[in-house]
């Protein structure tokens, strides 16, 4: 879209407008404690301790958790300037696709400059200096998904055999919405947070109009305004549907008498607080997604009072107004809503009834979402999907489908994009090679596909090389022996009886498959070390699940997600993995605050606390946190003698 506003409108008439980025505390700390002359090893442990939720009033602390003096006039003087320099400009950036359009020369409405592709422009003004002028930008957004829907949509017509679009997804599917209600989401679109695993089962959408409600609420808007908890439990008829007034009952009735979208939100400020059209569109703008704070204040005193006169409740007065500023972070207009709701239920669809095109897609997609490759990997073999490994004889650059003898669906065969260090310009090579006739050995491998030892080594360090060379070892050994030196002895045969180099053991394939690939498909490491876990009670997520709730209890896993939204006061959600599934931990600022290192630093996380589960919804609370990651180090060292 982007090129194709380029070519239709020309660089004279359309630019993409500027982003200014500005100093976090990272960028912050990083650029004073180098202008300070601290020792830049002191600078990256601060840094690195300093999390993406801390603040400037934080800085101090920092300081003395990595072992400096906060009395220390240097110290004090680093934080004071770090302080000082937060969201100051740093440099100016490129929108990621909001386009002024003009009727003549850009270059008299707006100064601009080159981009760094040929042929481009760039506002040097950001959206906001736009808006304050009256120029209308457009914005031409990505999408990861609408990526992932359409490679999902081709891998089902080659399997089929004829065209399959996304308007040939059945609608209102049973199975689907099922395994939305059972927050069985990792990988769809936008329905795949923790947020949103945790309002699935209980608003358990069952129509598209339900996914409308379902991506919207889950938002800053919502959450701020009171709205969640009273749409939920008059969904779940605990209580009557009621209207604050007749007359808006127009306005709330598609939502249960809760405001949940924006359009809502301006509808009540129209009817009830005496707003005209013209002064609910400023209200509108003024609740724009990413305003910063402080923007809407001008508007209570017209909203609440507006209200009281036309004889509405204070309480519901200050709900809606909270729900505005809660608006002023992030909320959805219902259209905007309902366009995700199409894209949420196609990627659920597909997930559900065609579970490997969708896995070999998101894997084509990356990086996207939430969930890395080896998440969606483990995900979908728990499903029932099949995954075979990166084979330089049969895999492409991308995962692709492979049919199995015997069986009606078919694998996923992972692709050579997913080893890291492998160039798409090798994998090219290796693709045209063996259209010719398939590859006999690794010399021939490394002859006709033109691959140097770093290429080789790539490819024998993630096991793709195992139906040429053998085990890890000796595909290693063969991809020394297979390119000899440069220059003269490039086209050297090398006569040299490879020794017998015993295979690794399964904990160093393990190992060497997360190092080269970041995915293993054996045996995951958990189950390895589950009988050391066990005896420390730590039970596997399986076992969990059957707990009643309040029950004390421990568990274990890989941390595959750490998030802390602005609008949960404060608590920290974490997701661990083991073999049978994942677990959902629940960390209080208490909590985090005390065993803050655990929390955030470990790869391996114990967790004691109490069960928590209310229907499908389940959650392990923390009460205490214990880094495990030293059992994962075992791993690493069995495996040090060899790489």
């Amino acid at each position: 879209m982007i090129q194709y506003i380029y070519r239709k409108y020309g660089r004279d008439r359309a630019a993409i407008a500027a982003a200014v980025s500005t100093y976090r505390p990272r960028g912050a700390l990083r650029e004073t404690g180098k202008a300070l002359g601290i020792d830049p090893q002191i600078v990256d442990t601060v840094a690195k301790s300093h999390q993406w939720f801390d603040t400037s009033h934080d800085l101090l602390k920092r300081f003395e958790e990595s072992g400096l003096d906060p009395e220390k006039p240097l110290i004090q003087a680093w934080a004071r300037l770090a302080s000082q320099l937060l969201n100051f400009p740093r440099h100016l950036s490129q929108h990621s696709g909001g386009f002024v359009i003009s009727r003549g020369k850009l270059t008299r409405l707006v100064p601009v400059e080159n981009a760094a592709m040929a042929d481009r422009s760039v506002i040097e003004w950001d959206k906001d200096d736009l808006e304050s002028l009256g120029l209308l930008k457009v914005d031409v957004l990505a999408l990861g998904m609408l990526s992932a829907i359409r490679r999902t949509l081709d891998l089902v017509s080659d399997r089929v055999g004829e065209r399959f679009e996304m308007q040939h997804i059945p609608p209102e599917d049973k199975a689907t919405y099922d395994m939305i209600s059972s927050a069985d989401t990792v990988g769809v679109f936008q329905i795949e947070s923790r947020a949103q695993m945790s309002m699935l089962p209980r608003l358990r959408p069952q129509t598209f109009y339900d996914l409308v409600i379902e991506v919207a609420i889950v938002r800053p808007g919502p959450i701020q305004g009171g709205a969640v908890h009273p749409y939920l439990r008059r969904r779940q008829k605990l209580e009557p549907v009621s209207y604050p007034s007749e007359q808006l009952k127009v306005a709330l009735e598609r939502t249960l008498g809760v405001p949940i979208f924006q359009e809502q939100v301006m509808q009540v400020a129209i009817l009830a607080a005496g707003f005209t059209p013209g002064e609910a569109d400023q209200l509108r703008r003024a609740m724009a997604a990413w305003k910063r704070k402080g923007g809407l204040e001008k508007y209570y005193d017209r909203i609440v009072n507006g209200m009281r006169e036309r004889g509405y409740e204070q309480s519901f007065a200050e709900a809606i107004f909270e729900q505005i500023k809660g608006f002023g972070e992030y909320g959805f207009p219902e259209s905007h809503a309902a366009s995700f709701a199409l894209l949420v239920y196609a990627s659920s669809w597909l997930k559900c009834h065609e579970p490997e095109a969708f896995l070999a897609a998101m894997l084509n997609s990356q990086p996207m979402g939430f969930y890395s490759p080896s998440q969606l990997v483990q995900d979908a073999r728990r499903h029932g999907v099949i995954a075979l490994p990166v084979d330089v004889t049969i895999s492409g650059w991308d995962s692709s489908l492979e049919v199995v003898e015997g069986s009606a669906r078919p694998a996923v065969r992972l692709g050579l994009s997913l080893l890291r260090g492998m160039k798409d310009g090798a994998a090219e090579r290796i693709e045209n090679a063996r259209a010719v006739r398939p590859f006999t050995s690794v010399h021939d491998l490394a002859r006709r596909a033109q691959l140097n030892r770093h290429d080789l080594h790539v490819l024998a360090d993630a096991n793709a090389l195992s139906l040429l060379a053998g085990n890890r070892r000796e595909a290693l050994w063969h991809s020394v022996d297979a390119v000899p030196d440069k220059d003269m002895l490039s086209v050297a045969t090398v006569q040299d009886d490879t020794p017998e180099l015993g295979a690794p053991s399964e904990a160093q394939d393990i190992v060497a498959d997360y190092r080269s690939v970041g995915l293993t498909l054996g045996r995951h490491p958990l189950e390895l070390l589950r009988p050391a876990l066990l005896e420390q009670r730590l039970m596997p997520a399986s076992a969990l699940r059957s707990y009643r709730n309040g029950r004390l209890a421990r568990g274990c896993g890989i941390v595959t997600v750490r998030q802390r939204p602005g609008t949960a006061k404060g608590v920290l959600f974490v997701t661990i993995e083991d073999e049978t599934g994942n677990v959902n931990v629940i960390i209080w600022p208490s909590l985090l605050e005390r065993q803050r290192k655990e929390a955030l630093g470990a790869s391996l996380l114990a967790v004691y606390g109490t069960w928590q589960c209310e229907g499908e919804v389940r959650h392990l609370v923390a009460q205490r946190l214990v880094d495990m990651s030293h059992l994962l180090g075992g791993l690493q060292s069995a495996s040090r003698d060899f790489h």
